[in-house]
């Protein structure tokens, strides 16, 4: 991937910076000028690749990368040209190696577009960049080097820290709590009413039960595009420290996310529930509400959780079942068709 923001790198530069060990003849070394990152498919002479998966393996020999970053143990095929950059953990490296070649670009520390409308009640750190058409409602306050993309807006007394970045378009709600460090992408909205409504049995119709709640976001906590995370009815909602969300996903009022959770899109987690510290939730998972999970807990794709996961583990299939118990079942499945031969029409 090479871009007018990429910088240039010596192997020895990117080596240094890594803490890797070159593995090359000196004249591959001293050849080569590094100027991005790319796949092994589709990097060309001047850009570094990495392979930490094994299935992987087969396209090094035709990789046209300048340096591949591999396992301290990794015996790379003749056909391999460019220069092996060894290192314990290659993902981890490649993943740095990314930021050293493409740096966030430094932000102009105070920036206030003028068509931004600010609140005079509300309280915005000198250092906070402030986009177009961005709106900030009464009592607000806004952290040190925190940006508001264009069309942000917030409610009253929205709470933002420090270094947090709410990308275009997002909405937080009146009292809405944003920690330090954390990242809102695009189209997301925080604190919108949760889906409360008492039906009345004489008509079936619905009277709306207020949402007094609020939503709050903990530090280094990064949510994807197009998410819904909805205020509680009384309290909080909220989503602890480190967790990350991918794009379209729903949170419902009174969820708990607990710390370092991961979570895939298009997740649906129903209210009131509470979900352990570190778990991992991979996508189109729906939760029922009034549930909660241990910590540690992994649920797989397209599982529904119907009830309280008490122990840590991986979960599969709907309800969810610990994984090796759903495999017996799905195995045992394909088998009914013969069995039912069995029996008369």
């Amino acid at each position: 991937m090479k871009s007018s923001f990429a910088q240039h790198y010596t192997i020895q530069e990117l080596a240094d910076k890594l803490n890797a060990r070159i593995d090359a003849p000196s004249e591959r070394v001293a050849a080569s000028t590094l100027i991005g990152v790319n796949t092994l498919e589709a990097a060309q002479q001047g850009e570094v690749s990495f392979l930490a998966n094994p299935k992987y393996a087969p396209l090094v020999a035709s990789t046209q990368a300048s340096a591949l970053i591999v396992h301290d143990e990794y015996v790379a095929p003749e056909a391999f040209g460019g220069v092996l950059l060894r290192t314990e953990n290659p993902y981890n490296a490649f993943l740095r190696a990314v930021q050293f070649f493409y740096p966030s670009r430094p932000k102009q520390a105070g920036f206030r577009h003028p068509s931004a409308i600010i609140a005079e009640s509300a309280q915005v750190h000198a250092s906070a960049n402030i986009g177009a058409n961005v709106v900030i409602g009464e009592y607000c306050t806004i952290g040190e080097k925190t940006t508001l993309h264009g069309g942000v807006i917030l409610y009253d007394s929205v709470h933002i820290a420090n270094d947090s970045t709410l990308h275009a378009n997002v909405v937080c709600y009146d009292h809405t709590i944003i920690g330090s460090g954390s990242i809102i992408h695009a189209g997301t909205v925080l604190g919108a009413d949760g889906f409360g409504f008492a039906e009345n049995k004489d008509d079936g119709s619905f009277t709306k039960i207020p949402q007094v709640g609020n939503v709050v976001i903990g530090d280094d906590v990064e949510i994807g595009a197009n998410c819904t995370i909805d205020r509680a009815a009384l309290g909080s909602t909220r989503i602890e420290n480190g967790v990350k969300l991918d794009n379209l996903i729903h949170v419902a009022h009174n969820v708990i996310i607990g710390e370092n959770t991961a979570i895939a899109a298009q997740t649906g987690i129903s209210g009131s529930t509470k979900l352990g510290k570190r778990n991992r939730v991979a996508g189109q998972v729906g939760f029922v509400g009034h549930i909660a999970t241990a910590n540690d807990v992994t649920v797989n794709a397209q599982s529904g959780v119907a009830k309280d996961i008490a122990q840590k583990g991986v979960y599969f299939g709907t309800p969810a079942k610990p994984f090796r118990e759903e495999l017996r079942i799905q195995a045992s499945l394909k088998q009914l068709p013969e069995h039912l031969r069995h029996f008369p029409k």
